[in-house]
Parts: C-alpha cells; sequence; structure tokens
C-alpha cells in the first residue's frame, strides 16, 4: 500500500456556464487504488482552496485503505513547475511535505485516460483552449563527485524479473507501478548498472534526487543525462566516442520498445549479489 500521493492542480480545456476555465484537482497514490477529483473555478483557484480539498479528500483515502483517522500522505508529489508556489503552500499548511517530482506516472497515466475520455465529453469543452507553456529544459550540469561511479555497463531485465524486485536485496531504490504498465513477461528493459567502491554513499545521495529518467542529447554534444526532480539534468557521460555513442542510441531504442520503462542500478562491483540502489523509471513528457 502505497501512502505517497501523486497530484495535479491545473486547468483544463473546459469552460463553465459563464465561459470561464475551469480548474481540476486529481489525486491519486502510485498504484490507482484510490482517486480523487473535483473541479475548481477558475476564479477560486488558489493555495487556499486546494487545501481545503485535500482535507476534503483525506477521509477518503483512509476509509478507502482502512487508514486510521490521524494517517496523512508521507509526502505529496506533483510535476507541474507553474504549481510550485501554490501545491506546496497548501500542503505545508497541511504538515504534509510537498515533492516536485517527474516519478508522477500514476496521474500522468489518469491524465492522459481523462484527456482521451472524460473532457471532450464534457458539455464545456474547448479544446482549442491554450495548452501550457512548452517545456524548456534546463542546461545540464556536471554530476557531482558524490555521484560518480567507478564505471558503468549497460545491461537488460526482463520484465518477469522486475515483477520480483520487492524480493530482491536492495538498499535504497523505488519500482513502478508494474500492474499499471502493458509490457509481455518477456519484454527486454533496458537499463544503466554503475559500479562504485562507495555504493551505499553514492546510492544515499541518488535516493534524494527523484530520479526520473535517463535520456540521450546529441546537441550541441552527444551526452547520458540523468534527469531528476522538475527539470534538473545531470551529465552522466560525454559520449565522444563513436561504439559508445551507439550503445547509448541501442539503450534508447530498447526504451522506445520497452514503452520508455528502464533502469538504474548501482552495485560495488560486477559481481555483487545484491543492490546499493536500483530505481525503474519511465521517460515521461514533461509539462
Amino acid at each position: 500500500m502505497s501512502k505517497v500521493w501523486e497530484i495535479d492542480f491545473y486547468s483544463r480545456p473546459i469552460v463553465d456556464e459563464q465561459q470561464k476555465k475551469l480548474w481540476e484537482l486529481l489525486i491519486c497514490d502510485s498504484e490507482r487504488d484510490f482517486e480523487f477529483s473535483k473541479f475548481c473555478p477558475g476564479s477560486q483557484a488558489n493555495a487556499r482552496w486546494l487545501q481545503t480539498t485535500l482535507e476534503e479528500a483525506l477521509p477518503v483515502w483512509r476509509q478507502a485503505q482502512g487508514l486510521g483517522e490521524m494517517v496523512v500522505p508521507e509526502r505529496i508529489r506533483f510535476f507541474r513547475r507553474a504549481m510550485k508556489s501554490i501545491i506546496p503552500r497548501a500542503c505545508e499548511a497541511m504538515g504534509i511535505p510537498p515533492q516536485p517530482s517527474r516519478r508522477t506516472f500514476a496521474i500522468h497515466q489518469w491524465l492522459q485516460e481523462r484527456y482521451q475520455d472524460v473532457y471532450p465529453n464534457h458539455p464545456g469543452y474547448q479544446p482549442l483552449l491554450a495548452p501550457p507553456t512548452p517545456f524548456e529544459p534546463t542546461l545540464p550540469k556536471p554530476l557531482p563527485d558524490a555521484l560518480r561511479g567507478k564505471g558503468w555497463r549497460l545491461v537488460t531485465l526482463e520484465w518477469r524479473a522486475l515483477k520480483e524486485m520487492q524480493d530482491w536485496d536492495i538498499t535504497f531504490g523505488e519500482g513502478l507501478p508494474l500492474d499499471l504498465i502493458p509490457l509481455a513477461p518477456d519484454a527486454i528493459v533496458p537499463g544503466l548498472l554503475i559500479f562504485s567502491e562507495r555504493a551505499i554513499p553514492l546510492a544515499g545521495w541518488m535516493s534524494g534526487l527523484e530520479l526520473s529518467a535517463l535520456t540521450l542529447e546529441l546537441q550541441p554534444q552527444p551526452q547520458l543525462l540523468l534527469e531528476t526532480g522538475l527539470n534538473d539534468r545531470w551529465v552522466v557521460a560525454n559520449l565522444n566516442k563513436p561504439d559508445i555513442l551507439a550503445e547509448i542510441e541501442d539503450f534508447q531504442a530498447k526504451k522506445q520498445i520497452s514503452k520508455q520503462v528502464h533502469f538504474l542500478a548501482v552495485q560495488s562491483n560486477p559481481d555483487a549479489q545484491k543492490f546499493a540502489g536500483f530505481w525503474l523509471m519511465q521517460d515521461i513528457l514533461p509539462d
């Protein structure tokens, strides 16, 4: 049972009877065992309305999960950079840590479903309403010394093996809602394995970064990037050699086949039987 909420609070392509844009709050847990939604008039779209409605959702969540009346989410993840002021104010007023993150796989999936099946059937649907401001990626930064490994290797695992991840010996890490991702048991999932004599400290540092994806950037020079938080990007490797670039391009091609699911793992050496860190990720488009 996940005690982490994922939320989205933003305007939708819908107007009310006065032709004013409607906002909507969506709340779910990472497995989508709990879902809560409520529309909000644009004139009331502020931290106070958000806090009140989050508090309204709490007893619904507790009852659905069989939790005590004093239990609250461990943290609340959100992905929209435009809401990095309103959402934290509402969360902090409730005493719940806000977590800017692109590890919001469940809420993205739910949003896609609503854009396809729910909003077009609303009487106020206006598909031509202005979309969010396009995402402008930040310049990649050098990976801090604390996060540099001794070496790395590209590897693959079958999807059926990742279904057993909860039984592995992992010090730091996080999975995905596997049951929500339609992959065949023998589907190949690519990953990056980092080796370090300081594997546990390195994995501990990584655990605080909200890892979201490994990506290839070709311009102005080929680089393998680690994307974290809302829009941070770190250089894992400069791909100066054609053979190494070809390996990363193959990694990217495998990601396309595996619905962008991939992983990053940290071990003390190639023969280690346990992971200092293991994170399953899915590259999703930012807002």
